[in-house]
């Protein structure tokens, strides 16, 4: 297995303790921010971000060689639709602990998130394919 893989596994492993933590956190154990950052609510834009690196470290991990076209497009859609999964989780888990609540808003900003960096991660596979994969 290349060494870059196995820094991807590694980095995306630590990824998701980081997150897993962020989003079950008590209010104290996180730092005070501001009400609003570039005119949205800190909350959306903090899982915006979160939420960000998912579809690239987790597509970078699973050392996928694409060929063709609907390769990429297939493990780009699975993997999104697995961040999503969790999202969705997540929120649920939360509206279940007495210190925070379960927010749509927070799964919307979560999609958005994964939904830039999906298609980013599509392009540069598409990119990379090999001239003769047949895509015109």
């Amino acid at each position: 297995m290349k060494s870059r893989v196995i820094l991807s596994r590694i980095l995306f492993v630590l990824y998701l303790i980081a997150i897993a933590f962020l989003l079950f956190a008590t209010s104290d154990q996180l730092p005070t921010v501001r009400e609003s950052m570039f005119g949205f609510q800190t909350d959306k834009v903090a899982h915006f971000l979160m939420f960000t690196p998912f579809p690239i470290l987790a597509f970078l991990s699973t050392n996928l060689v694409s060929k063709k076209w609907w390769h990429s497009l297939l493990a780009v859609v699975i993997i999104f639709l697995i961040g999503a999964a969790i999202a969705a989780l997540t929120e649920y888990i939360q509206g279940l602990t007495p210190y925070r609540v379960a927010d749509v808003e927070d799964f919307e900003a979560d999609l958005v998130g994964m939904g830039l960096t999906s298609v980013i991660v599509l392009v540069v596979d598409l990119v990379k394919l090999p001239k003769k994969s047949g895509r015109k």
